[in-house]
């Protein structure tokens, strides 16, 4: 069994061929999607978060506003840039949607991809201490908030507050008990997800990662699942973790999914650079007919190793297809793998 779920980039252009022509179109139209694939029986709708683009940026009114429509499936992100947050107004954010959620919030976070803008964190506030670089500064904001979630006092009260405090030291409020449990880690490399699973944090692996071996990307993946499940074993931690990966699937079951996918030109991992030092392997897209698909997919090692198989969906295609997306999936995919 695996939870299946789809994560959607949020993106919007004004372009007539798009569906989704602006911000509000995104944002309500993945409110629809999420409400879609509860009925269709998915496990979850996750975001990406981007700054400075026409995309889906802050996530929590998002999130909040889908847990109030929903009332079973996981809403979550994968991943949002911890160079850009403040990890305690995170945290009361985070709770707030939790709690509306009803505790359904899975949340994604990380270092984050290049981004729109040259050090847009700046623009946020947000500096590296002295010595200390971006990617050190967002494994801060993580560490801060991790510790924060726990929801243990830790603010000295005002002698004189306006409202009567609780004995004590304080928290920030509003605290979710459990949504510590429920944070996860995008990783690149498998040094970051081994630091991932001593930290607690559940996993998330996207379509590219490092190139630390050369191998085809699904086998990278696969043993970048294995050392962060070995870590985790190493540290102790009392309960199971979580991994997920995301991958972009497309079963060719009418006209139209053979009009938008069904061409050459996505069934080979590719080689770029993320940027000027890091060499990186991006993951094949999946495009066929069922029964072509099912034996594609059985040969995924990443996909065999996760729980959790998210589903890119392109979003400016609109909500009613991208519905039969997901549900071709559940339907003519995931019996036949032992997903479902």
């Amino acid at each position: 069994m695996k939870k299946i779920g789809f994560l959607s980039f949020g993106h919007w252009t004004p372009s007539p061929q798009s569906q989704t022509r602006s911000a509000a179109d995104a944002l309500l139209q993945s409110i629809d999607l999420a409400v879609a694939a509860e009925e269709l029986g998915a496990d979850g709708a996750y975001f990406r978060v981007h700054h400075f683009a026409r995309q889906l940026a802050s996530p929590f009114p998002l999130l909040a506003a889908i847990g109030a429509r929903t009332s079973r499936i996981e809403i979550g992100t994968a991943v949002i840039d911890m160079r850009y947050e403040n990890p305690l107004y995170m945290a009361e954010d985070a709770g707030a949607a939790d709690l509306i959620a009803g505790g359904r919030l899975q949340l994604g976070i990380s270092r984050g991809s290049p981004e729109q803008v040259i050090d847009g964190w700046r623009h946020f506030g947000y500096v590296p201490t002295e010595g200390e670089s971006e990617t050190d500064m967002a494994r801060r904001h993580a560490e801060v908030l991790l510790d924060v979630l726990r929801g243990e006092g830790f603010a000295e009260p005002n002698p004189r507050p306006m409202f009567p405090n609780p004995p004590g030291l304080l928290r920030v409020e509003p605290h979710s008990a459990g949504l510590r449990d429920r944070v996860w880690w995008g990783a690149s490399s498998n040094a970051t997800a081994a630091w991932a699973a001593r930290m607690g944090m559940n996993l998330q692996s996207s379509t590219l990662k490092d190139d630390e071996s050369g191998l085809p990307f699904h086998v990278q993946q696969a043993d970048q699942i294995r050392v962060f499940r070995e870590a985790w074993k190493a540290a102790g931690h009392e309960r199971e973790p979580r991994v997920s990966v995301s991958r972009s699937i497309f079963a060719l079951v009418d006209d139209r999914d053979r009009a938008y996918f069904g061409y050459g030109d996505k069934d080979e991992d590719k080689i770029g650079f993320i940027d000027e030092k890091t060499r990186a392997i991006f993951g094949r897209s999946y495009a066929a007919a069922p029964d072509v698909l099912i034996a594609q997919l059985i040969k995924d090692e990443a996909i065999a190793e996760a729980d959790t198989l998210l589903l890119t969906v392109p979003n400016q295609l609109g909500v009613d297809y991208n519905a039969h997306v997901i549900e071709a999936i559940l339907t003519h995919i995931a019996p036949a793998l032992g997903w479902r």
